[in-house]
């Protein structure tokens, strides 16, 4: 009786653990970029936390898919218990009123500072006075060098150009170096208009005015923009390539300059493998005073509605945006961790190792939000300003820019909300 009994009671006590733990689903995209990341952190969670298992869902292929997804999901009830997003979808997600607010969280830690947290983390999650979202992954543009090509057309590898004049002569001057080489590319449609942005933010411009009633990037700094991108085409020979392919042709030793996301740095240099000597430069013609760059990346949000779910995932956010998960990302990718602590100590010798990672980080200063679109439309507007550019990419009006731009800022009008009210 007395085996009985205790075999009885471990039984019990199994099932009260079992009971006892929590799942906590989470989705994230980009897996080409973010697979390995997220199994890592995973696993270093749970030596710390075996009472929340983390199941990882599979990813989603974009920013705009996880967003759609989401979207779908809050109706039919679907949704992952925490999910990764791109930086300029909060506020569409807010505005459904999907996500979780973290201020309660945040203000029941003591010494969050100590762990790395600070204000501009909070304030690129936030939306309506209200924190939604924790950054996990911050990008910036920057230019990706291939020093043997540009050395062969005469480049000086310590006086490399800083401006798109001077980029574009030089990859003028690498094109021509033989048939099957291109001079430059630019990752023109990461998530649609974020290579938009930056060109007219880096002017000192903005997507719409003050009071989002009207669009703002048809003045003169998106007009720079615009014919700068029809220059990369028309003179410099740019190439119609998906950003797969960009990618694959500048690690195969084909393209002379590429110009993306530094969260494409780690992946494309395993992908060099050591076939050429690459540098990474600033995103050329950053205008001072006013000149900024859109930060990308994504942000972590609790999706969950149980409370139990939602306490859970909250120690989930906790790790993957502190000192260690923050560490593991950035050694992982090319991304910039927002939290202090992981830059200090964790990651205090990586940048001198790694000197094309710190390119980045050296242009923190003129890091701004990713702007979101208001409205219904906001999703659309994206997809709008995606197609007028891909007419210039494809060279079917790369020769008249300014009318495309025209064109552009119109139908980009027209989906705005009617009213100031409606653009909250």
């Amino acid at each position: 009786m007395l085996r009985t009994w205790i075999a009885a009671a471990a039984l019990s006590l199994a099932a009260g653990l079992a009971h006892a733990e929590t799942e906590v689903v989470i989705q994230y995209p980009y897996p080409e970029l973010f697979a390995d990341t997220h199994k890592r952190i995973a696993e270093e969670f749970a030596k710390v936390r075996p009472d929340i298992k983390v199941t990882l869902r599979a990813p989603y292929e974009s920013y705009e898919e996880g967003t759609q997804k989401v979207l779908r999901e809050a109706v039919t009830n679907q949704m992952p218990d925490v999910s990764f997003q791109g930086l300029n979808r909060i506020r569409v997600l807010v505005d459904k009123n999907i996500p979780a607010e973290l201020d309660g969280y945040i203000a029941a830690e003591k010494d969050f500072d100590k762990q790395g947290f600070h204000q501009a983390m909070y304030d690129i999650g936030t939306a309506s006075g209200k924190v939604y979202a924790l950054p996990f992954a911050i990008s910036l543009p920057i230019v990706y060098v291939n020093l043997d090509l540009a050395k062969q057309a005469g480049a000086d590898p310590a006086n490399l150009p800083k401006t798109w004049d001077g980029v574009i002569d030089l990859a003028k001057k690498i094109k021509a170096l033989g048939p099957d080489i291109n001079g430059i590319t630019y990752v023109w449609d990461i998530t649609g208009n974020w290579l938009w942005q930056a060109p007219v933010f880096a002017r000192g411009g903005t997507m719409l005015n003050a009071d989002e009633t009207r669009v703002a990037f048809d003045g003169a700094e998106g007009q720079f923009a615009i014919k700068t991108l029809a220059r990369l085409v028309n003179e410099a020979g740019m190439p119609n390539l998906d950003q797969p392919a960009m990618r694959a042709a500048f690690a195969a030793g084909k393209t002379g300059i590429h110009i993306t996301s530094t969260s494409d740095l780690n992946k494309t240099t395993q992908m060099i493998g050591g076939k050429f000597e690459l540098k990474t430069l600033a995103f050329p013609d950053v205008v001072s005073p006013n000149g900024r760059l859109p930060a990308g990346g994504n942000v972590v949000l609790i999706l969950a509605k149980d409370k139990a779910k939602r306490d859970a995932s909250w120690e989930v956010v906790k790790f993957w945006t502190g000192p260690k998960g923050a560490a593991i990302m950035a050694e992982t990718t090319g991304y910039m961790p927002p939290n202090k602590v992981a830059n200090d100590v964790y990651l205090k010798d990586f940048y001198v190792k790694n000197p094309n990672n710190y390119t980045a980080v050296g242009q923190l200063s003129l890091l701004t939000k990713w702007y979101a679109f208001p409205g219904d439309n906001g999703l659309k507007i994206t997809d709008v300003i995606k197609d007028h550019l891909n007419t210039i990419v494809t060279g079917a009006r790369a020769k008249e820019p300014e009318a495309v731009l025209s064109d552009m800022a119109a139908d980009v009008q027209k989906l705005l909300p009617k009213t100031v009210g409606a653009a909250r």
